[in-house]
C-alpha cells in the first residue's frame, strides 16, 4: 500500500525546518500575487532556499498559483513558471485554466495541482483536467467521505483533501474590510488586515464567529470551526487517498507544528497495524482540543453531514 502524503503549510522557512522535524511530508507556500489564502508569504528567494531545504530532507515543495487572475497579471504567469522551473519546484497548485496556458507558453513540464476549491466535486471534471496537464485534483471541501471515496476510484490523477483546518466560505474581490472602515471615516491598511487573526463576523442567531481578513486578493471569510478528522482517518487511508493537507492559515506556528506532529504519529500508527492507529486516535484528538484556540471549536466538516454556515 503506497503511504499517504502529509502535506503542510507553513509560514516561514524557519517554520519549515520544524515541521519537517514533525514529520511533514511535503509543503505548499507562495505569494498573495499569486496565490491564495496563505499561511505565509514567500518570495522567490524565499521558496529557492525552501526548494533547497526540501530536497536535502528528500520531501516535496509545491507552489500556489491558484489565483483568478486578470489581465493585467496574465503576462506575468509564464515568466514566474520558468523562475519555478529553474529552482526545481515539484508541481504548481492552479485553478485558472490560464496557467496552463502561461506554462505552455513558457515551455516547461512543471507537473499541476488542479486546486479550484468549491468545484472538485466529481471525477468526470478530476480527469477532464488531468487529460489538460494536472498531475492531481484538490477535492472540494464540500464533499463527503463517500463521494471523496467514490471519486478516489474513479481519478485518473491524484487526490488531494483537507483534514485539519479552517476551511474559506466566501472570497469577494472586493476590498470589503476597507470599504467598511473607510465608510466610518476610519483608515487600516491592508498589510494590518491581512496579518489581524482576530478579527470576526459576528453571527448572533447561531453564535458563531466566522474569521476574515483581507489581503491584494480581496476579502476571505472563514468557517467558525476547525476541521479536524485525526480520530477517522481510517476510511481515507484504507482508500488511498495521496495527499492529506493541514491548513495553516490564520493559525500560529507552534500551533500548526504541533498538529502536524499529531497527524504524523496517526498515519504512521496506521500504516504500522490498524490496531494501533485504533488504540492512539482519541488520545490525539484530546490533544488537539486542548490547544484549540477557544474561538475555533474542532467538527468534521462535510465529511459526514450536510454543514450549514
Amino acid at each position: 500500500m503506497k503511504k499517504t502524503e502529509l502535506l503542510v503549510t507553513p509560514t516561514s522557512i524557519i517554520h519549515m525546518k520544524e515541521l519537517i522535524q514533525a514529520g511533514a511530508d511535503a509543503f505548499l507556500v507562495g505569494e498573495q500575487f499569486f496565490g491564495l489564502r496563505l499561511a505565509g508569504e514567500f518570495s522567490v528567494e524565499d521558496i529557492e532556499v525552501a526548494t533547497k531545504l526540501t530536497k536535502a530532507h528528500n520531501k516535496k515543495i509545491y507552489v500556489a498559483m491558484n489565483g483568478l487572475f486578470h489581465n493585467d497579471k496574465v503576462d506575468l504567469l509564464a515568466p514566474y513558471i520558468q523562475k519555478m522551473q529553474k529552482i526545481g519546484v515539484d508541481a504548481i497548485v492552479f485553478g485558472d485554466p490560464s496557467v496552463i496556458i502561461a506554462r505552455r507558453e513558457a515551455g516547461v513540464a512543471i507537473p499541476l495541482h488542479w486546486n479550484t476549491e468549491q468545484t472538485a466535486t466529481n471525477y468526470f471534471t478530476a480527469n477532464y483536467w488531468g487529460q489538460r496537464g494536472a498531475t492531481r485534483a484538490v477535492l472540494a471541501r464540500e464533499l463527503s467521505l463517500d463521494e471523496i471515496v467514490e471519486v478516489k476510484e474513479n481519478a485518473e490523477v491524484q487526490i488531494e483533501i483537507q483534514v485539519h483546518g479552517m476551511t474559506c466560505i466566501f472570497q469577494s474581490k472586493r476590498a470589503l474590510l476597507g470599504n467598511y472602515f473607510l465608510f466610518q471615516d476610519k483608515a487600516m491598511e491592508v498589510e494590518n488586515r491581512s496579518k489581524n487573526n482576530n478579527m470576526f463576523l459576528h453571527d448572533k442567531e447561531r453564535s458563531n464567529k466566522y474569521p476574515i481578513y483581507e489581503d491584494q486578493n480581496g476579502t476571505h471569510i472563514f468557517s467558525p470551526n476547525d476541521m479536524c478528522m485525526i480520530d477517522e482517518l481510517d476510511e481515507l487511508l484504507d482508500a488511498e487517498i495521496d495527499s492529506l493537507k493541514i491548513d495553516g492559515v490564520l493559525h500560529d506556528p507552534a500551533y500548526i507544528t504541533t498538529i502536524t506532529g499529531y497527524y504524523r504519529q496517526a498515519i504512521d500508527a496506521f500504516y504500522d497495524s490498524r490496531s494501533a492507529y485504533k488504540e492512539i486516535k482519541k488520545e490525539l484528538y484530546k490533544k488537539i482540543e486542548e490547544i484549540q484556540p477557544p474561538l475555533r471549536p474542532l467538527d468534521t466538516g462535510f465529511f459526514f453531514k450536510e454543514t450549514v454556515y
